[in-house]
This record gives C-alpha cells, structure tokens and sequence, in this order.
C-alpha cells in the first residue's frame, strides 16, 4: 500500500514537472496551443494585447493565464471559450462582445459537463452571459468583475448562470447590469458567499428548484426587482445586505414557496418591500434587521409553522402587511420602534402584545387613494381606535412578547471585498 502510495505521488510530482508553459502573442498562436499543442496537464500564458476570437473549445485539462488582463473580443459573433474538460482553470483575461441570440444562450465562457473547473479574477464586458455553467459540478467561480450593458429583459443575459449544477463556489464577484446577476436552476449543495449585485434588470439573485444552498456575506443593491427564490427548500441565508430596491414589483427578497429554510442576520434597508413571504413554512426567520422599508415583512396567508423571532423593525412605513385574518406562524419576541407598551416587571418584554399589522396597511392594499391622509391626525385616530377595538386588522397576528429595546446585533457594514 506504501508503495503505491508513493508511486502515484511520484507520477504526480513528475507530471507537474513535464508540464508544458506555452506563451501565446496572437489569435492564431491561441488556437494552435490550446487545440493541438498543448496536452493536459500544460498552461496557456496569453501575453497582453487584444485577441478577436471566435468560440476556442478547451477538451483538455489546461489552464489559460492572461498576462495584465489580455482582452478575447467575440466581435459580438459567438461564444469565446467553450471548455469541455474537467480540471480547467482559467484567470487573469477579459472577455468581451458576445452576442444575443434568440436560440443559443452565448457567454464569455460556458462550462459543459465538467468538473473542477475554476474560473478566476478575469474581467467580463458586454457579454450577453458572462460565466455559464451547465450540468457542472465540483467548479468555482471567484472574484470575477462581470458588466454588461442592459436593454431589456429578453435581450439581456444572466451575469453568473448555473443550470442542473451540484457543489459550486460563487465567491467574491462583482456582478452589474444583466437580467438577473447571478441564476441557479438545479443547482444543489453550493454556496454564493461575499458577492457584490447591483443595478441588474431583473433580480440581484434569483434561483429555483435549488436546494441545500448556502447564501453568506452577499449585497444586492439596486435592483430591478430584488433578490427572488422559488420552489426550494432548506436554504440558509445569513449575513446578506438587501438594500436600495425599489419599484411597484421590487422586494429585498421574494419567498415563494420555500420550506425548511433558515434567514438570520440579514439587513433589509430602503425596499418597497424588505421581505415577501408566499407559501413558505417551517422556515425561521432571526435576528434580522429591517430599516426604512416601506413594507418591512408581507407574510401571506398561506403561510405556515414558520418562526419570526428577535427580529429589529425600524422606522419602516408598515411594519408587516397581511392577506388573510388567521395566522399559523410563530412571532415574537421582536423589537417594534412603534411598540408603546410597558413593561412593569421590567423583564425586557412588554406586558401588553403587539399587533404589527396596522390598519392603514390594510386600508391602502384595499384602497391605494387612502394614502392620502396618511399621518393625518385622522388617520392616528382611526389607527388608535383600531388597537382597542380591532375589526379590520387581523386580531390574531400578534407578537405576545415584544422587545422593548433592540436586538444587539453586529455590525451590517459591507464587506470591502464586495462593494
């Protein structure tokens, strides 16, 4: 067994020390070492200047390195790097000018059926779909600066899309201007950790169908439409910064029909809605922040067992708007900056509960115009009248211990890597 132990790290050791550097000046030079001459194993170094290519397919175990960023121009007529090889890495080049088309979803560089495969610290620039990853597993995607030029939805690509993928890492990319800036369909076990999404038609973040992911350190910031998951279950999203979207179908995060998943420490600041929840259950939602929202939750009525606890609501315009008058969820011990109950024993808690829901939240879903005489004295009547008497809001969604100071979180400053 030592034996062989040995003899395989011999040929390991051998086999990285045969392997071939080949330095590339010119277009023609690229195809010839990655179609003929290079053999597994060999590296790519592509000097600095500007290359117009047209869809290079790596079958081999290479690695393409770019010497300060060498620019590959697709001349907007077809995919630039095609790799169908497992163990291929690729760093240090940006892609450029990849077409839309109706009928091929071109990027700047497409993994097909692969695995270990790295893409790193390249640069992506008017790509109708920067990193694509099909039916590969095991791959990474770092630090990569991808920015497009958005049209419209159905003429705009995704920034980093990953379709029927198990175990890949999305680490520390900078994703601007697609339709959705990072897209998982089928992709299970992976993470998308310390990402940077902003200003895309669409969705910061948008995945279906994807289960057991994890969701970290990420910022989505401005955004058509927010961040959306669908159809998914055990998902963990902790450490994430959901800030500055806005618009009439604009969230922070859509929850739509997600189970068995786990939110905490999030920030969701400046959206018109900070959380929507449709469908969801046994889900927990702790130890969150939302500020300045203008609908900081939307929990519909269809769902249920999840737990919203030791969350902060802060100078949001409503703090939790309904569909429904029953509710099957667990809430409490929430802060509520609007919460004006005591608190005798002085145990942290008030004595009295607290109905987040308020009537003018239910009033303007009914009658947008009633918006109007919001924080009119009028309306601080009606709203007073309402908490004695409840015969518009519902009287059973209510958090029976709320906080009477804030949750002591830390700190929801972005990470500088991501911003």
């Amino acid at each position: 067994m030592r034996i062989l132990k040995h003899s395989i790290l011999f040929m390991l050791a051998a086999g990285s020390a045969m392997a071939g550097k080949y330095p590339v000046s010119s277009a023609n030079e690229l195809y010839r070492a990655v179609e003929i001459t290079a053999r597994d194993g060999d590296t790519v170094l592509i000097k600095s200047g500007k290359y117009a290519v047209r869809n290079i397919v790596i079958s081999k175990r290479l690695t393409l390195l770019g010497e300060n960023f060498p620019v590959l121009d697709g001349g907007f007529r077809n995919e630039i790097l095609t790799v169908k090889s497992n163990g291929v890495h690729i760093e240090g080049i940006q892609f450029e000018n990849v077409p839309q088309t109706s009928t091929i979803d071109y990027a700047g560089v497409k993994v097909i059926e692969s695995e270990y495969v790295t893409v790193k610290n390249n640069r992506f620039r008017n790509c109708y779909f920067g990193v694509y990853l099909s039916a590969t597993n095991l791959s990474k995607v770092i630090g990569n600066d991808i920015a497009g030029t958005p049209k419209e939805e159905q003429t705009t690509g995704n920034g980093i899309h990953a379709w029927k993928c198990d175990s890949v890492f999305i680490d520390h990319n900078r994703v601007t201007g697609h339709r959705d800036g990072i897209y998982f369909e089928f992709v299970t076990n992976s993470a998308v950790k310390n990402n940077y999404s902003s200003r895309n038609i669409r969705y910061g973040l948008h995945f279906m169908f994807s289960h057991n992911d994890t969701y970290e350190y990420n910022t989505f910031e401005n955004n058509g439409a927010g961040v959306a998951v669908m159809y998914t279950r055990k998902v963990t999203m902790k450490h994430n910064r959901f800030i500055n979207n806005w618009g009439a179908s604009a969230y922070g995060l859509l929850l739509k029909d997600i189970s068995e998943s786990h939110m905490e420490h999030n920030l969701f600041s400046s959206n018109t809605v900070g959380i929507y929840m449709d469908g969801c259950s046994r889900s927990v939602l702790e130890k969150n922040e939302f500020s300045e929202n203008g609908i900081a939750l939307r929990l519909q009525a269809n769902c249920d067992a999840n737990t919203l606890s030791d969350n902060n609501f802060i100078r949001n315009t409503f703090n939790m708007g309904t569909s429904g008058n029953t509710t099957y969820n667990t809430i409490s011990n929430n802060y509520w900056d609007n919460y004006d109950g005591y608190d005798l024993d002085r145990d942290g808690t008030g004595d009295v509960p607290f109905r987040p829901v308020s009537l003018f939240s239910v009033l303007i879903e009914r009658v947008p115009q009633a918006m109007m005489i919001f924080r009119s004295f009028t309306a601080s009547l009606l709203e007073r009248v309402e908490k004695i008497i409840p015969g518009i809001t519902p009287d059973r969604l209510m958090d029976e211990k709320p906080r009477m100071k804030p949750v002591k979180l830390a700190s929801f400053a972005a990470n500088k890597m991501n911003v």
